[in-house]
């Protein structure tokens, strides 16, 4: 069976021909049309999906950040899951320390006992997140 050619032939037949495969096609055509138990299925485009499953994301995750107990330092600067998102940033070291408040700050490292002090090197107060955005020249 498997080394036999098979040969396939193309034809045209006329419509209500007396063809019974034809006919067979139309009446089952017609039942469908006519019948209005039948479920329709349309396809849904994969960008609308795609967008849908963001959407909904983005809902859920703002629920949870509203939420929860921490990054309270980064709530401060986005409060909104769906406008952070929309920003472009480059994430570096010094962008994440001013965000978190963690990170090469003094009085952060004081806390883990990594520095000796919290003053600032401008001798204006303790080295803090908000003393540098506000207080440091």
């Amino acid at each position: 069976m498997e080394n036999q050619e098979w040969k396939i032939k193309l034809t045209w037949n006329k419509a209500h021909a007396g063809h019974h495969g034809k006919d067979l096609a139309d009446q089952t055509a017609k039942e469908a049309a006519t019948n209005s138990d039948i479920v329709y299925y349309r396809r849904i485009p994969k960008c609308r999906v795609r967008r849908e499953l963001r959407e909904n994301g983005v809902i859920k995750w703002q629920g949870e950040w509203e939420n929860t107990r921490k990054g309270a330092n980064t709530k401060l600067f986005f409060p909104k899951i769906a406008d952070r998102l929309q920003l472009k940033i480059n994430v570096t070291v010094n962008f994440t320390t001013m965000v978190t408040g963690q990170g090469n700050i003094k009085s952060y490292l004081y806390r883990f006992k990594i520095q000796d002090g919290q003053m600032c090197s401008c001798k204006r107060g303790e080295q803090t997140r908000d003393h540098i955005l506000c207080n440091c020249e």
